[in-house]
């Protein structure tokens, strides 16, 4: 089946009341037959899309064994290849197919929306107008276009408001199966200039709703999903602030002056459910499947204790971020032990991922004013006020008290780039994919392991055991994933052409930005 052209796909699902207040009608949509497209309300399609997006960004392969393990966020039990970077391509496949999947939605909602055949009735009811419609479906175009060259760097791109001949993606009439690949260049710069657009037309209906219960979002609010575009206009640009400094002030000081997150009001998060098959994609590969394949990593462990990095105090996230161990303490899995010491620690001596973290319902983030504050820290040389803010905003959204939140954040020391890139990483917590690029980004934080650290000194009876980190593949954090098997097949030219202008397809080949 071809991905890049504009098929719509529909999951077969029903959605419990604990995820949003449907009526039977609206779950009767959800299952409307996949092959008349015309037929399915616009606010089904984005139901539809909200999930997949949230279900790929987040699921096993990609996040738990990929971008949280990358962040060392996590540490694999018994199986450790993949946090020594042994990546099976299907990873890509897989993550590559479902993001065009959401994408080829999405850009349904923009065709019935612009349509003089069905824009009438793609509006009809408590959609929200045409307009609006296809803003927030913009916007979260943008977001998963971002998501995509953040892994692999060129891709094939498709724009909203620019028909630059290079954005061959979701083409049809005639359907065009080997699209170009656009430069992580151009598509960043693109990517701003929707968010742009989209803020501006939401900004002029900040009042109205747009899609109702149907967004699990921001139930249909045009405010919020105007701040969201705004303040990831500040994620993309700080990306690219080293490469292209005027393109990077220009929208950053834009979006600072339409109103960005202020508070964790604002925080752009998709609420699972906590009934079957809707449940979180962490609690569905552990409780659901019975597994316990993934301990939070002795390096966030030991941060959080203040036994590592630059915070020498307790942080009050770690009964939230992991569980104590069976003896009641929080003791974090060796990072990245070789094959043969990965199952030594049994899943009742170490610490999993927490109760809030491990829940059905568990939210999941696309961004949060925490990540914001620290944007605008960095943006202002580091700027003390942000920072704490941030700090405090990471706080309260995990559910520490208001006075504890103000008192922990009062009392770190104060900011500059390495600690206000470390909280930044502490708050980024399970959003795996924004953490990695970051780390990317930065080098920050500087106490992840390296290649040849020691991550465990054993006492055995025949004396103490040094475990060291080696990878089996590159020499440190992957930079990108390898492109899809399928594209070298299919699209073998544009791939080709892909990597002469950015780099061999293997895992140590820099992004754009991160040259």
């Amino acid at each position: 089946m071809n991905l890049y052209k504009n098929i719509l796909f529909l999951l077969p699902l029903a959605f419990s009341g604990a995820l949003i207040s449907c009526s039977d009608e609206k779950l009767a949509e959800i299952n409307e037959d996949p092959n008349r497209p015309g037929n399915v309300p616009t606010p089904t399609i984005l139901l539809t899309a909200e999930k997949q997006i949230m279900d790929n960004i987040r699921n096993e392969n990609f996040s738990l064994r990929g971008t949280m393990l990358f962040a060392q966020y996590y540490s694999q039990n018994i199986y450790t290849d993949q946090s020594r970077y042994d990546i099976p391509r299907s990873y890509s496949d897989v993550f590559w197919a479902n993001s065009y999947k959401a994408l080829n939605n999405l850009n349904q909602i923009i065709k019935l929306n612009t349509d003089e055949l069905t824009k009438s009735v793609a509006s009809a009811g408590t959609a929200g107008s045409n307009a609006n419609q296809i803003a927030i479906a913009r916007i979260l175009k943008a977001f998963t276009f971002h998501s995509l060259t953040d892994v692999f760097g060129d891709v094939p791109y498709e724009s909203y408001g620019n028909k630059d001949p290079e954005f061959e993606a979701l083409q049809q009439n005639p359907d065009n199966y080997t699209p170009v690949y656009a430069s992580q260049e151009k598509i960043y710069v693109d990517i701003l200039n929707e968010l742009k657009a989209a803020g501006d037309t939401l900004l002029k209906y900040k009042g109205q709703n747009t899609f109702g219960s149907s967004d699990i979002i921001y139930a249909g609010s045009n405010e919020k999903w105007a701040k969201f575009a705004q303040s990831l206009r500040l994620r993309l640009s700080t990306r690219i602030r080293v490469k292209l400094p005027a393109v990077s002030e220009e929208h950053f000081s834009d979006a600072l002056a339409k109103g960005v997150f202020t508070s964790n009001a604002d925080n752009a998060a998709f609420k699972y459910s906590s009934g079957a098959p809707n449940e979180a994609p962490l609690y569905r590969a552990t409780v659901t499947a019975n597994r316990k394949d993934f301990a939070v990593s002795h390096v966030l462990v030991n941060v959080l204790k203040g036994e590592l990095g630059p915070f020498k105090t307790a942080d009050p996230r770690l009964p939230r971020y992991a569980l104590p161990n069976e003896r009641q303490i929080y003791i974090g899995q060796p990072y990245g032990l070789p094959l043969e010491a990965g199952g030594i620690n049994g899943p009742t001596a170490i610490s999993l991922p927490g109760a809030i973290v491990n829940a059905p319902d568990f939210a999941e983030v696309l961004q949060e004013y925490a990540e914001v504050a620290f944007l605008i820290a960095e943006y202002n040389n580091w700027d003390d006020a942000s920072y704490r803010k941030g700090v405090e905003a990471s706080l309260t959204k995990w559910g520490i008290d208001g006075a504890t939140a103000k008192s922990y954040a009062d009392a770190l020391p104060a900011a500059n780039k390495e600690n206000v890139l470390t909280q930044k990483y502490l708050a980024l917590y399970t959003q795996g994919l924004e953490a990695w690029s970051e780390i990317r980004r930065t080098g920050y934080p500087i106490f992840l392991v390296k290649p040849g650290d020691v991550v465990w000194s054993r006492q055995t009876e025949n004396g103490i055991v040094n475990y060291t980190f080696q990878p089996i593949f590159g020499n440190g954090i992957p930079k990108r994933l390898y492109y899809p098997n399928k594209e070298q097949n299919v699209n073998r030219e544009h791939y080709q052409q892909a990597l002469a202008r950015q780099g061999d397809d293997v895992i140590t080949t820099a992004l754009w930005w991160n040259k």
